[in-house]
Order: C-alpha cells, then structure tokens, then sequence
C-alpha cells in the first residue's frame, strides 16, 4: 500500500470514529444527566475522549508525511508514535476524571431514573461500538497505524462498558439497587488500564524495539539468496522512522576471494532486492572474509567454535576468520542479555581462547542478541 492511499485510509476511518462518537456523547449525555446516571454520564465523557483520539490521529498522520528535510533527514514517521503518546494520556487523564466523579456520586448518591427510551439507546450504543472497535482496529492493523489500533481497542471495550451500564440499569429497574457509582468506579478501572497499556506500547517503540523474528529471517534469507557464495546474513538491525519507515544494515559471510569489485556489486545487489521485497532501506553491509586458502582453518574454527559454545550464555560465534602467517584470529560472539554480567562472560570468553592458542592475537567483537 502507498504512502497516499495509508493517509486516506487512516483519515477516513478517524473520520467515521469521530462522527460515530460525537453522536454517541450527544445521546448519552442527554440520557445520562435526564435519568441521574452517573455510568451513562461518563460513557458519554469516554465517548468524547475517543472523538478527540481520532482528531489527534488525523494531526499525527499528517505532520508524519512531511517530506524529509536538513534538520530532519529521516522524515516525520516518528510523530505517529508521539500522537498514540498523546491519545494515551487523553485516556488514562478520561480514566482518572471519572474515578473522582464515581467517588464523589457514593459520598454524595443521586438516585437514577432510567427510562425505556434510555435503554434502548445505551443497548443500541453496545452494538455501534462494537461495528465501530472491529472497523477501526482491523484497519489500524491492514495500514499499521498504532493510533488506529489503539482507538479500536477502546472502542471494544466502550462496548463492553456500555452492557455493565445496561446490567447495572436493569438491576435498578427490578431489583431497586443502585449501582451506578460502584459501576462508575469499575469503567474508570477500565479506562485507566487501556491508557496505561496503550502508554507502554507506544513509549517501547519510541525507545526502539527487538526486530521481529518473522521480519528478521525474511531479510536475512532475501541476503542470502543474491548470491550463492554467501555464507551467511548477521547483525541484522533496523533503524524504525515510523510505520513502514526502516533503515538497515547487516554483515555478510563471503570467500576472502571476493575483489572489492565483486563486493560493490553484489552489496548494491543486496540492497535492492531487500528493498523490492522487504521494504527496508539498506543503508550499510558489512563484510566478513570466510578463510579458503588455508586448509587447517576449518579445523581451527571448530576448536575455537568449541571452546565459545561451552559458555551457555553465548549464543552465537560468527565472523571467523584467522591468517596462520600473521598469527592473526578474528570472530564476533553474541552475548544474551540473560547473561547476569556481559562484559565479565566476554572477558572470559576471550581469556579462555587466548589460552588454547597462546601463540594468536585473538579479536574478538562483541555482539549483542539484536536480531533472530
């Protein structure tokens, strides 16, 4: 999907959010303040905060196309997480102002007066949140917007919201116990819960998330496929500018063979079939030199390979490449973050092969577990 045709999508369906919650608020406010119900008062406030979500979504989209520039290189993407920031803290502040209403309506009780029309009203808003929360998340998810996402979200559980507040009417009705402000508590609850989990998953991906495991062997298979003398694809890690918007770069396994024509051409390679069919922007590969010329090199890579690998913690040693002549040994290990000291296990590591092979000097880099 282009960049146009994601916009247009996301602007409509905030648009439909916005009607559809503005026309929402305006009932059950009426109803709300009419029959004394604290719980259909402060759906209706729920209602007005999700209008003003889709609002904000529309800005963030828009300041987020804003081409590249000098100060800003990698484009506006990144404003798109900052309005799911904002769109969180509108719900947790909608969450908050309705738990001290509640408290105020048990100190202080109003006794509620519900009529036919006001349940049929708060019943038909069950089934309008349920259309409009499937809608807005499952089109949040076709064009990755987590603004969109996260206001399907609320929507679905608004919907759940408003049969608590049906329950709590027809218990009234029968039974002649008022609920309203206990109920009013429990949404609030509620309310505060999604704008906490929405905060957290938008302040993850500002601050910069694990690739995806999926992604990952994907890109690192397409690598591979250019050409067949490629060992191996490592150290994978995508820079995210927004959704859709991701620099790459990675290391390549290839034959100390390879002239630096051979590496230019095939590197070039790379970066385009990984944009074509992965859409990422390689901006940097890496080379590592696989030993061909001298026969022993295999041989001391198990050992070496042998004596890495005995460390649990260490989950990966690529990179290899060692010159007999010069004396010269070179890998890459990859620490896991499991590891309760990282640079004490690398020490170690690098202590523990220098030993088997006094006579090398041993280089060693030290990885982290960026990518599958």
């Amino acid at each position: 999907m282009n960049t146009i045709e994601r916009e247009k999508q996301i602007i409509r369906t905030s648009a439909i959010g916005i009607g559809a919650n503005i026309f929402l608020a305006a009932f059950k406010a009426a109803v709300g303040l009419l029959s004394h119900s604290i719980a259909i008062v402060l759906d209706s406030v729920n209602n007005l905060s999700d209008a003003l979500s889709s609002v904000i979504t529309i800005i963030g989209t828009k300041l987020a196309l804003k081409p590249a520039d000098k100060k800003h290189p990698f484009g506006h993407g990144r404003v798109e997480y900052i309005s799911a920031f904002i769109i969180a803290i509108i719900i947790l502040y909608a969450g908050l102002t309705s738990l001290t209403e509640s408290i105020k309506k048990i100190i202080h009780p109003e006794t509620p007066d519900y009529s036919i029309a006001a349940l049929i009203i708060v019943f038909s808003a069950v089934f309008i949140k349920i259309f409009l929360g499937l809608f807005v998340l499952r089109t949040g998810k076709k064009v990755e917007s987590d603004s969109l996402v996260a206001s399907g979200k609320d929507a679905l559980m608004d919907s759940i919201i408003s049969v608590s507040t049906l329950i709590a009417a027809i218990v009234f009705i029968i039974w002649h116990i008022s609920l309203e402000a206990w109920l009013g508590i429990v949404i609030s609850f509620a309310i505060i819960k999604a704008g906490i989990e929405t905060l957290k998953e938008t302040i993850s991906k500002i601050l910069g998330e694990r690739i995806d495991a999926k992604t990952s062997r994907e890109i690192k298979a397409t690598i591979k496929s250019v050409d067949k003398e490629i060992y191996g694809a490592y150290d994978l890690v995508l820079n995210n500018y927004g959704p859709g918007q991701h620099l790459g770069s990675a290391h390549i396994e290839v034959p100390d063979t390879w002239t630096a024509e051979k590496i230019d051409t095939v590197s070039r390679r790379i970066a385009n079939e990984v944009f074509c069919k992965n859409g990422v922007i390689m901006t940097a590969i890496g080379i590592y030199s696989v030993n061909t010329k001298q026969n022993s090199a295999a041989s001391i890579r198990d050992r070496v390979s042998k004596i890495v690998m005995e460390h649990k913690e260490i989950l990966q040693m690529h990179g290899f490449y060692v010159d007999e002549v010069t004396k010269i040994m070179r890998f890459d290990i990859i620490v896991s973050f499991d590891s309760l000291n990282m640079k004490d296990l690398f020490n170690h590591v690098v202590e523990d092969v220098e030993e088997a092979f006094p006579d090398y000097d041993v280089q060693v880099q030290f990885d982290m577990d960026i990518s599958d």
